[in-house]
């Protein structure tokens, strides 16, 4: 900025404190369906390890003005080459995907000013992909992108960037760039466009954004909007023209960075589609020393549906605690509300008008029906001849075929008095699910009710011990809001007392010998008595969220049992040696855990897919894939 920028009201400095602590600095949350991309290449992976484009947790580093690092002859570049370093060896551990810079890189933008920030830009080459733009102090101030050659373009122009994987082109007037990178299993968009764009340089950038429709994109610009003293920002006059002219327009654009005036700030403007557009500021040149390379890292999470926001300057974290300086030490991290904070963004929403995630096919019974399976069972075509409509009543009698071929198909019948509604058929399923079908129960107490599925008398599954070990598999959802008394409900279960088995552990004689139930606080209970130990060995799962889908997954592998909640192993696992299932040779039965061999409460939400398989499996081979385990 110019001395008489800095005398605009607009640029009174705000008193930030800052914390000494060290930053978690880390990338930041059901990974979003994007178009097929390459692998990284070598030239992608740091020194700190390889870059993951599948993970659903990334990060994207922003770089503001660091004019005062490179200002004639009072130019210092050890803090930004401190930053590259950490940004080098970070980018494994942090899923760093890409930085950008937001202009202003020198204070004069003259040929040695210009120079010696090229040089130092090196240090990223072929470890960490980046874009540079153009601010006000790098070219004439007074022209826009079709100024013609000048030393910012000569080192930072579209040549620099050829051989970055990333790199997709620029304008012909070379001050445009965009960036296409593979991050979160989906490819984003980054535009990176100069300090004043012409019209033909948004013409240029609308073709960009016309040739990749289905791409969230990343607008990184110098000069967009200012803020006042708490934080609130609000679109400068260039701000308004991008707006207006490129972004309000274009759903694709989520997000919207500049650097140019301090301090800090964000909004949240809405755009034609009556979408979010997320617009910040990011600049700390008025800090101590320039700055001193600080960087903003937007730490992605699409699982938890976060961006978690954070700035630190990496030249004073490495610094030996003991020797730094009182300002060292308060300009570490910056922590107040426009410098750390988290944006919560529902990203199959945002990104649904343009990029709607196709949801994966049905898959065939053969595809999931591995070797040991012994029953499968789906509530669509193909596991039953007649699946009645979506809302409509599962009649007694109904047969669901046990889709292994083992003859363990389940028959539907109502528990104590209950009508028609206690079981109806549904269209809703997991994301992952094979069949996109399941039913729904309203099982409850007070009184009584529910609705059960069983195993024949004879069927195989009624007296399997499974001494080679076992995979119980199911999808559970739990009706938002959860209303009633539903406590101990029983998901899944064999009937038969314990104490007939010989067990002599464990709560009750009269309890089955195994169970899937739900406790008052939704923790999902597994409790099992071996066919070889007298023991009850019991898996409990932290509380199960209501609304959304669950796949339970229950590994034995002929010592110990492990419960697995959307493919992610619990805590409450048992150590206790188990051995096989204390069976009795009475049906297993799906919707609801007997007492002495009598019903109360049948199950009350939907119940999906449901597979048993006579050998433990991995987590790579349950019924949901692991990058759907997150269900929407």
């Amino acid at each position: 900025m110019s001395a008489a920028e800095e005398k605009n009201p607009v640029h009174r400095r705000a008193v930030l404190r800052a914390a000494v602590a060290v930053p978690a600095a880390g990338a930041a949350g059901a990974a979003l369906a994007g178009p097929a991309a390459a692998q990284p290449s070598a030239s992608e992976e740091g020194h700190g390890g390889r870059f993951d484009p599948e993970s659903p947790r990334f990060a994207l580093a922003v770089l503001p003005d660091t004019q005062y690092l490179f200002d004639a002859d009072s130019a210092d570049p050890a803090p930004l080459r401190e930053t590259f370093r950490y940004l080098v060896a970070e980018r494994s551990a942090a899923n760093i995907a890409f930085m950008t810079h937001l202009g202003d890189v020198t204070e004069h933008g003259t040929e040695e000013e210009i120079r010696l920030a090229a040089d130092t830009f090196r240090a990223l080459h072929g470890k960490v992909p980046y874009s540079v733009l153009a601010g006000n102090h790098d070219i004439r101030s007074s022209t826009d992108d079709q100024r013609g050659d000048s030393a910012y373009l000569a080192a930072f122009g579209p040549a620099r960037y050829a051989s970055m994987p990333t790199y997709r082109g620029g304008s012909p007037d070379g001050y445009n760039t965009y960036h296409v990178l593979r991050a979160g299993g989906r490819e984003w968009l980054v535009l990176a466009l100069d300090w004043r764009v012409s019209d033909r340089g948004l013409r240029w950038a609308q073709g960009v954004l016309d040739a990749h429709p289905t791409l969230p994109a990343v607008l990184t610009t110098h000069d967009i909007a200012w803020a006042d003293d708490e934080g609130r920002a609000t679109l400068s006059g260039n701000g308004d023209r991008l707006w207006n002219g490129l972004i309000k327009g274009n759903d694709q654009i989520f997000l919207a960075l500049g650097g140019h005036y301090w301090p800090p700030g964000r909004t949240v403007l809405t755009n034609d589609f009556d979408n979010d557009v997320h617009v910040h500021i990011t600049n700390y040149q008025d800090r101590y020393y320039g700055g001193a390379g600080m960087i903003r890292t937007y730490g992605f999470d699409l699982a938890r549906g976060v961006v978690d926001v954070e700035t630190f300057a990496p030249w004073f974290l490495a610094r030996d605690p003991q020797k730094r300086s009182p300002l060292e030490a308060e300009t570490i991290e910056l922590t107040g509300p426009v410098d750390r904070f988290s944006l919560e963004v529902d990203f199959a929403a945002r990104f649904a008008g343009f990029a709607a995630a196709t949801p994966p096919a049905p898959r065939p019974p053969s595809a999931v029906v591995p070797r040991g399976t012994l029953a499968y069972w789906r509530f669509d075509a193909a596991g039953t001849p007649a699946p009645g409509a979506p809302g409509t009543a599962v009649a007694n009698g109904v047969v669901v075929r046990d889709l292994s071929g083992n003859g363990n198909d389940l028959t539907v019948s109502r528990l104590h008095t209950s009508g028609p509604d206690a079981l109806t058929w549904s269209a809703d399923h997991h994301p992952g699910q094979p069949a996109h079908a399941s039913l729904r129960f309203d099982g409850g107490k007070n009184p009584d009710r529910g609705a059960v599925l069983t195993t024949a008398d004879r069927a195989p599954l009624n007296a399997e011990k499974f001494l080679r070990g076992y995979t119980i598999e199911t999808f559970v959802r739990l009706p938002e809001p959860f209303e009633g008394d539903h406590s101990w409900m029983g998901i899944l279960s064999w009937q038969g007392r314990s104490g007939d088995a010989g067990k002599t552990t464990g709560w009750s004689p009269l309890e089955p010998t195994c169970s899937l139930n739900v406790s008052p606080e939704r923790f999902l209970q597994f409790v099992v008595y071996p066919h070889r130990q007298d023991a009850d060995p019991t898996s409990w799962s932290h509380a199960v969220p209501a609304g959304r889908w669950t796949h339970i997954a229950v590994v034995n592998d002929g010592r110990r049992t492990v419960m697995y909640v959307d493919g992610s192993r619990i805590a409450r696992n048992p150590s206790q040696p188990s051995t096989g299932i204390a069976t009795l040779g009475k049906p297993f039965v799906l919707g609801a855990t007997s007492f002495d061999e009598r019903f109360g409460q049948g199950f009350y939400g939907w119940i999906g897919d449901t597979r048993i398989v006579g050998r433990p499996l991995s987590p790579g081979e349950f019924l949901a894939p692991l990058d759907q385990g997150r269900s929407a």
